[in-house]
Parts: C-alpha cells; sequence; structure tokens
C-alpha cells in the first residue's frame, strides 16, 4: 500500500440526459487508449461545509459505451492506494471490464488529492532511489508536508473518504447518470463501502476486490500470518524444505543481526547502492514480497541469500527501488486518509513487529499531519439496499478473508462473499472471477446477481518457490 513500507433499473439513456452529460465533457486522449475518451470536470467546495469558500476541480475520465442502446447504469471503478489515480489505472480498469463497456460507460474519478484532482503527490518520497530508513523516511514526509501546505489546496483536513464520496456522487449527477455499480480495489472498497453508506439509492450494485473495512486500522494487519504461511508450506513440500531448510529458523536469526550495512547493486539504475539495513527495513522488504503469490514465490530463496550476507534478491524481489508507475500512490493523500481515519479511535496494541512495524511510522508521520474530522458513522456498515460481491485471497497479507467475511454478514443477505485460498492481494484478474465479475452487475434482476454462478472459480495451490537450477538436477515437487 505505499513504496517505502507502507491499495437495478435497466434503461435506454433518453436524448436529454446524453446530450446533458456530453456537454460538460470534452474529448480526449489517455496515452494507453486508441480511442478518443471523455473527460469532465466537476468544480467542488475544499470544505463542504463552506460551499461558497475555496474550491478544487474533481476530473473524470468517461470510457464511453458505442452501443446504441447504451444502458444507464455506468460502471465506476475506485482506485486503491488510499493515493492511486483512477485516471491513471483506466487501461488496467479497461482490461478487466470491457465486456461491460459494450453497454456501459466506464467511469475513472481520481479522487481529490491524487492524479489530475488537485494533487497532493510527494516527490520527495516516491521518485526516491534509495532504501531509505526510518530517518530518511521521516525526513521526506516532513518536507513533503511543508510543500503541501503551501498549495492552494493544502488544507489538509479535507480529504477524507466521507468527503471524497460527495465528489462521486457530484460526478454521477453532472453525467446525468441513473444508479451507479462500483468496482472498488484494495483502499477502494473503503470508498465504496462509504459511498453506499451515504448515498444508498445511487448505488445499483458493488463490487470489492481486496475488502478493506472502514474499521480496518493498519494496512499491515495479516502481514506476519502471511509470512509464516510461507515458511509453513515450504517446511510440506520436499523440494522446498530440501532446498531451504529451517526456514523459519533462518529468519529468525536474520532479523536479530540487524543493522547490517549492505551493498548491492541498483536493481533499476545499476550503479552501486550502500545502506543500513535495519531490522525495519528489512520487515519492510519481505512486506513488499508478500503481496503478490508471483513474488512469495521467490522469497524463500531471497530470505536464504540474505541469511548468507547477500542480499540482492531480496531488495530486487521486493521492487523498493522502483520508479513510481501508474499504479503509484500520492503520499500526501495517503497520509492525510490515514492519519485521520486511523487515529479516529484508539489504535489496539500491536499483536506483532509487522504491525508495530506499521504503528510506529503512522505515528511518527502523523504526529504533525492535519486531520480530517471523521464522523462516528464512517465505522459502520449498514445493511446492503443492493447486491455486493465481496472478493477475498486467503494469502493476502493486508485485506485477507476474514475481512471480507466480516464486512459481508454486516452487509447481510445482500452480500455474496468469493474467496480463494491460496491468491494474494486482488482477485479481478485471477482466473474467470472477471467473468464472474461481469455476470453479476449484467443480471437483469438483482435476484439474479445475488445467485451468480461462480462454479468457474478453482482452488489453486501455492506456486512452488523458486529454485536456482543446477545442471544435472531434476527439481521434484
Amino acid at each position: 500500500m505505499r513504496k517505502h513500507i507502507f491499495l437495478a433499473v435497466f434503461g435506454i439513456f433518453s436524448a436529454g440526459a446524453s446530450f446533458a452529460a456530453d456537454t460538460v465533457t470534452s474529448p480526449c486522449r489517455l496515452p494507453e487508449f486508441p480511442q478518443e475518451l471523455r473527460c469532465g470536470k466537476v468544480q467542488r467546495p475544499l470544505n463542504p461545509a463552506e460551499p461558497g469558500g475555496k474550491k478544487i476541480d474533481v476530473h473524470y475520465v468517461v470510457l464511453p459505451s458505442q452501443d446504441k442502446n447504451k444502458l444507464p447504469d455506468a460502471v465506476f471503478l475506485l482506485a486503491g492506494g488510499p493515493g492511486q489515480s483512477a485516471i491513471s489505472v483506466a487501461g488496467f480498469g479497461q482490461a478487466m471490464l470491457s465486456r461491460l463497456n459494450k453497454r456501459r460507460d466506464l467511469v475513472f474519478v481520481d479522487q481529490r488529492g491524487t492524479g489530475r484532482s488537485a494533487s497532493l503527490a510527494c516527490p520527495e518520497m516516491e521518485n526516491s532511489a534509495e532504501v531509505a530508513d526510518d530517518v530518511q523516511m521521516q525526513k521526506q514526509s516532513d518536507a513533503c508536508l511543508v510543500r503541501l501546505k503551501t498549495l492552494p489546496h493544502g488544507d489538509l483536513r479535507y480529504y477524507s473518504t466521507s468527503i471524497a464520496v460527495q465528489d462521486i456522487e457530484a460526478v454521477r449527477k453532472q453525467q446525468a447518470y441513473d444508479r451507479i455499480n462500483l468496482v472498488g480495489a484494495s483502499y477502494g472498497t473503503r470508498v465504496g463501502l462509504e459511498f453506499a453508506r451515504q448515498f444508498p439509492l445511487s448505488v445499483k450494485r458493488m463490487v470489492l476486490d481486496g475488502v478493506v473495512p472502514p474499521d480496518m486500522s493498519l494496512p499491515a494487519a495479516d502481514a506476519q500470518v502471511a509470512l509464516d504461511g510461507v515458511f509453513q508450506d515450504c517446511a510440506r513440500h520436499a523440494s522446498c524444505n530440501a532446498a531451504y531448510p529451517a526456514l523459519a529458523q533462518q529468519w529468525k536469526s536474520l532479523s536479530t543481526r540487524m543493522p547490517q550495512s549492505v551493498s548491492v547493486t541498483h536493481p533499476r539504475l545499476g550503479t552501486p547502492l550502500k545502506f543500513t539495513m535495519t531490522h525495519d527495513v528489512l520487515l519492510s522488504l519481505v512486506h513488499k514480497t508478500l503481496y503478490a503469490p508471483t513474488t512469495v514465490a521467490g522469497l524463500p530463496y531471497a530470505l536464504t541469500q540474505a541469511g548468507q550476507g547477500n542480499y540482492q534478491p531480496l531488495v530486487t524481489l521486493s521492487g523498493a527501488t522502483n520508479l513510481p508507475g501508474p499504479a503509484g500512490i500520492n503520499y500526501g493523500m495517503h497520509f492525510s486518509v490515514w492519519c485521520s481515519e486511523m487515529f479516529a479511535r484508539p489504535l489496539a496494541a500491536p499483536k506483532d513487529e509487522f504491525e508495530k512495524l506499521m504503528t510506529d511510522m503512522y505515528q511518527r508521520t502523523c504526529k504533525n499531519w492535519p486531520r480530517a474530522s471523521i464522523p462516528a458513522e464512517f465505522f459502520s456498515i449498514p445493511a446492503a439496499q443492493s447486491p455486493v460481491l465481496l472478493l477475498s485471497g486467503g494469502i493476502d497479507p493486508v485485506t485477507p478473508i476474514r475481512h471480507g467475511a466480516a464486512v459481508a454478514k454486516a452487509l447481510g443477505s445482500q452480500a455474496v462473499h468469493i474467496t480463494i485460498e491460496n491468491a494474494g492481494h486482488g482477485l479481478l484478474a485471477q482466473g474467470c472471477v472477471r467473468d464472474v465479475v461481469y455476470r453479476f452487475l449484467n443480471a437483469k434482476e438483482n435476484t439474479d446477481a445475488l445467485k451468480v454462478d461462480s462454479s468457474c472459480v478453482r482452488q489453486i495451490p501455492r506456486p512452488l518457490a523458486w529454485q536456482a537450477l543446477q545442471a544435472g538436477k531434476e527439481v521434484q515437487p
């Protein structure tokens, strides 16, 4: 979720509604789309309590359906993070939701504080080419905070989830959509839940992929569980156990050797990279690899090599020195959300070293960060008034199955929860899940949506631990 350690009625548009929508957008292009799109913006008060006060522009992009019988229930993609630009990941959204786009508009709204909407980017953190320790990260976030406060839109108290969903509702109204479908990924699921709480009559159906409940306080809640799973799985498989014996004990030994001076080759620049490997930096690098099964597969090798003094595989596998890509995080918005919502209620004591790492980091950063006022009702989940499909992966280190199960229970009879035990963070791109999502959102009746056939979703094994090939030796499963 962060770079360092730290995501019911079908119908046809009337001519009047279509014309009204077209007049508030203009033709535009995005690099990943060969076709023309429509770009728009809605002017919003920075502080909703002062409608006549300072304004910001909330930008959005519409990928229009070209069907002459276009349906009015557009699909809004809610990006993760917090701090991710929905417009920047529109290419991914289109790939996942292309079948729905045949008869429905796809809409990508840059949440306030991200992308084109009053950006709160922190290049001090986002463009760093180093593996930063606690002191460096604190200096970077402090410098970013000082600079953000000088911006015209730099009152950081007005970037909470509760305020942001009101912007989305304003986009829906400006585009003259009827009830809309929401597809939220990671933090976007929290946005979807809050939108449905505030505007239940504006929601037709909702998909929540990698569920972040409103009362989730830490973005590392199950990292230790995920890491323990790596150790247990390796011990169960003969080839992994032979290549990486006693992996859990190796990890304990490795984590007690800090700090160490480390020299590696910069994975991206090819230049020498020297830094101090502290216990917290080690945890953060490991945490990054736990998000996806493909990187988890390389973790036994990387940890074993680190135990022998070679940290190159771990640094490379973690992606800690990568430049921010399209899915990058605007950290000013990230901290404005987390510092407000994470500390709005008393924090429980950390139950493991990953939680302690995150708690300490956010407490340091949030100590001086301006905080929004979070309404008490934000932390509640009313029973759903329209169908909700929830997706959870069993080895997800941040949004595990238990989160999806708890939210599904709160939503009640309108919720359907699909799980894949050995999948990581986010299921939308996993196997046939996108087809299930299509059938769920495309069903003519709510009763049909709730009975969506998910039998194509298969439980999958963990990827085998990566092993270096040796001449004349065959790797056994």
